[in-house]
């Protein structure tokens, strides 16, 4: 319990000898403390999860998650279908939407969601540098 006090106001000295000299910082010295405790990035996260399901299948998994990404968030306009579009495809790495993770009065809009993102899903897996 002590060690946990000693550490707390440790950390709360940092904090305000730091505060108290942070104008005299220089801009990237506070930029590199502000980011690491920055939450990652929705696009770096999914492209994270997604690019295991890649390997294998192309030579740039990174490049085609990240693709992805950008034109399902891009296309789909629902915020439901393209949550769950984005789940599906870290989660296996091809576009897939499980009805269950969409709700039932937008179940119907699955089928048209994967119309939209028909070609540039292809565009993605077969011309990743080109897509974006």
């Amino acid at each position: 319990m002590s060690l946990r006090i000693v550490l707390l106001a440790m950390l709360a000295s940092f904090a305000l000898a730091g505060s108290a000299q942070a104008q005299s910082k220089l801009p990237l010295e506070s930029m590199q403390i502000r980011s690491l405790f920055k939450m990652p990035e929705p696009r770096d996260e999914f492209v994270r999860q997604c690019a295991p399901h890649m390997l294998g299948r192309w030579s740039h998994p990174e490049a085609v998650c990240g693709c992805l990404h950008d034109h399902a968030a891009a296309t789909v306009d629902d915020p439901d279908l393209r949550q769950a579009l984005l789940r599906g495809i870290s989660e296996t790495g091809v576009p897939t939407i499980e009805t269950a993770w969409v709700p039932e009065a937008k179940q119907s809009e699955i089928g048209p969601t994967f119309t939209k993102i028909a070609k540039p899903t292809l565009q993605c897996m077969f011309e990743p540098l080109a897509a974006n």
